[in-house]
């Protein structure tokens, strides 16, 4: 493309035609959203191994839960820092490292001869993954302004969605088409993420001054939340501490934070069991047996991708920004999807509800994600976004274990659907108190 004004000095702004920055704008959007859509091959696969590892490790299912917590702590671990890191050192450079360290640590894991060799390694793997998200809301913050935010992340979430697609299509396609062993499922798929990574370092530009642009308005949403953050004087060149400072005193982004741990534990729940309960023995063939039950699974990352899609939308048009009655209102659909679930018999309605129960349960992501700069502001929404993912991932991180230790108590794995339901519940109880 060619792009005006890149031979400016600096300091000095052309006016833009209004079409050539709207271009700009764009193609860094898609720029973070294909290379987003690789990252899950990284980190979303372990279910589909599972079955394999349990086999060839003889662990349960609650020793291999810790193994999956043990990647979304150092996750949750690594947002807490990293959110911070882009802020300081810009997301570009951030999330393209982010996608090569995780394929690296992914081929490791595969080498794995038992626990602590494949524990420790994916727990590395949780910290290299959280050089991704965080980053790349900071580049697309400062691309976009405040009136988009629903729909930018909406559509970065959606990314997200299509990325649960893709791992879960290429590992049964690793399992079941190839018929290679639980080993490949973390060197194959991962491939595609280190060819997102470079293709993002490439194409994208960390703020649109890069190219001879002025940015558009990407300050704070809310009149009331701009003059509490305008009380903590934010200098140009802020320190981390700062940062840090500004974003915990922020009361609405803690009970956000909470709120969305909650939902994140739902998420986790059906993404790393929903593959285990279609390939056991519950859903070994349907009563037709016409549909592979592993590809059923696949419902579940397609409907998280479309409710992505339309709640950041939804909370922009329909509710004003207000994002917190967006996350309410799919919360407490998600929960009545997951109860149906649960009550339906292992038969082709699951299909449709397995579908509901993933669009209404990850859709408020991109509501929960655009309220980090609808708070703070973009300088600070690094920071933000890797505190509220800190909170995410600590609960979701909590929960696997405890799933895997019901599900072996039980002899059930349909188990998981109640607690989906009861993890949606108290996150829409949690989300009416962020009032904005």
């Amino acid at each position: 493309m060619q792009l005006a004004n890149q031979g400016l000095q600096a300091g000095a702004y052309a006016q833009p035609h209004e079409f050539s920055f709207r271009r700009a704008q764009w193609r860094m959007l898609l720029a973070a959203m294909f290379c987003y859509l690789f990252f899950y091959t990284g980190r979303q696969t372990f279910g589909f191994a599972i079955p394999g590892l349990q086999k060839e490790f003889g662990l349960s299912k609650e020793v291999l839960g810790w193994a999956s917590a043990s990647l979304l702590w150092c996750y949750a671990i690594g947002q807490a820092i990293n959110g911070n890191l882009a802020d300081k050192f810009g997301g570009r450079r951030v999330m393209t490292a982010g996608a090569i360290l995780s394929c690296a640590a992914n081929w490791v894991v595969s080498f794995a001869v038992g626990f602590k060799t494949l524990a420790i390694p994916w727990g590395v793997n949780g910290y290299f993954q959280a050089l991704g998200w965080a980053p790349g809301s900071r580049l697309l913050s400062n691309w976009w302004g405040a009136s988009e935010r629903g729909k930018v992340f909406g559509f970065y979430t959606f990314a997200a969605g299509c990325a649960s697609i893709l791992s879960f299509v290429t590992s049964i396609i690793v399992v079941n088409v190839l018929h290679l062993d639980w080993r490949w499922i973390f060197r194959l798929p991962v491939l595609l993420m280190l060819v997102g990574g470079i293709a993002f370092y490439l194409i994208a530009r960390e703020r649109p001054e890069d190219l001879g642009f002025k940015s558009p308005d990407t300050g704070i949403a809310n009149a009331e939340d701009a003059k509490a953050a305008a009380a903590s004087h934010a200098p140009p060149e802020e320190s981390s501490w700062s940062r840090y400072k500004a974003v915990l005193c922020n009361p609405r982004l803690l009970i956000a934070a909470l709120a969305i741990g909650f939902q994140n534990a739902a998420r986790y729940g059906l993404i790393v069991w929903v593959p285990v309960h279609f390939l056991g023995k519950d859903w070994s063939k349907m009563a037709d047996g016409m549909i592979d039950p592993a590809w059923i699974s696949v419902a579940l990352p397609v409907g998280m991708a479309f409710g992505a899609l339309t709640n950041g939308w939804i909370s922009d048009r329909v509710f004003g920004s207000k994002r917190y009655k967006a996350i309410v209102l799919y919360m407490l659909l998600g929960a009545a999807a997951s109860i149906g679930m649960y009550l339906t018999p292992t038969s082709i309605a699951g299909l449709a509800l397995l579908f509901l129960a993933g669009f209404f349960v990850y859709g408020p992501a991109s509501s929960f994600w655009a309220l980090c700069p609808d708070l703070v502001g973009a300088k600070r929404s690094g920071t933000a976004t890797g505190v509220m993912n800190f909170f995410s991932y600590l609960l979701a991180g909590l929960g696997e274990p405890l799933i895997g230790r019901l599900l072996d108590h039980s002899g059930s794995t349909s188990m998981v659907f109640p607690i989906v339901a009861a993890s949606c519940l108290i996150s829409a109880a949690i989300a009416v108190f962020i009032r904005r």
